[in-house]
């Protein structure tokens, strides 16, 4: 499955290029999307010089394909998925009394 609609029809790098900026814009946070814009970028400049059609194609293909497995793996985690309370909850709450002395020593 494409992460993004459309990718059906990305035959040429640029088209490519495009699709896969637009994908960066669905990642969660602005960290990750400017180390996937980067990678992109740097991508295309190692393959600028590519001439071979069937080559393209085959780098198309495998763009896409990693666009939707990093999609997949960074999609925010839905509402169902996430448990309910956070294991670490009880050690988070805050302690009995003024905090100065364990288990009200004074």
């Amino acid at each position: 499955m494409a992460p993004l609609p459309g990718a059906e029809l990305v035959q040429r790098p640029l088209q490519l290029y495009r699709y896969l900026l637009r994908c960066c814009r669905q990642l969660p946070t602005k960290g990750i999307q400017e180390h996937y814009k980067h990678a992109v970028r740097q991508s295309f400049r190692v393959h600028s010089d590519e001439d071979n059609p069937e080559r393209i194609q085959q780098i198309i293909k495998r763009a896409i394909e990693d666009a939707d497995w990093i999609l997949n793996k960074l999609r925010p985690i839905s509402a169902v998925e996430a448990p309910l309370r956070s294991p670490a909850a009880p050690l988070l709450q805050k302690p009995e009394g003024d905090g100065r002395c364990p288990s009200g020593c004074v």
